[in-house]
């Protein structure tokens, strides 16, 4: 099935108070998979497309004063980003920035007909002006981005 945009609930657990948030499900009835199985299917399989664009935004987001890549002292890393949370319904992704914080939530539910459902919620808040105006120029490329991830949990299944 395709992935379809889903309604997402504020505040969230994983940032109580983000401006922004989206999320976007998709059915997956071949199997059964934890939230870490599907994490590193959608992350780890990026299309060349999007690597490429998130190769040119880490050039291109130092000049603003952001951070091409997150810190990861203190976490581990799935396709660049931190690993804060992880277990069979949820891993978290995320990192805090001067300008914004973001949080990436893959979670597993059950479906029906045996089937589960895998969805990836998308929270930012907004810690300053650059960080509302990244937001307005990531947004249009992330509803692009985020359904073209998650048609790689059926595919790998």
């Amino acid at each position: 099935m395709r992935p379809r945009r889903a309604d997402v609930r504020l505040p969230n657990f994983w940032l109580p108070g983000a401006d922004w948030a989206d999320r976007y499900e998709v059915l997956v009835l071949a199997e059964r998979i934890t939230a870490a199985e599907a994490a590193w299917r959608v992350l780890g399989s990026a299309p060349r497309w999007v690597r490429s664009l998130l190769m040119f935004r880490n050039h291109l987001v130092p000049l603003f004063g952001l951070s091409a890549t997150a810190d990861t002292r203190y976490s581990d890393l799935v396709a660049s980003l931190p690993l804060m949370h992880s277990d069979d319904r949820q891993t978290v992704f995320g990192y805090d920035d001067r300008h914004l914080l973001f949080r990436l939530v893959v979670e597993v539910g059950e479906g029906p007909a045996d089937g589960q459902i895998v969805g990836m919620t998308t929270l930012v808040r907004c810690r300053s002006f650059m960080g509302w105006l990244y937001l307005a120029a990531a947004i249009p490329v992330h509803k692009a981005i985020i359904p073209s991830l998650l048609t790689a949990v059926e595919r790998s299944a």
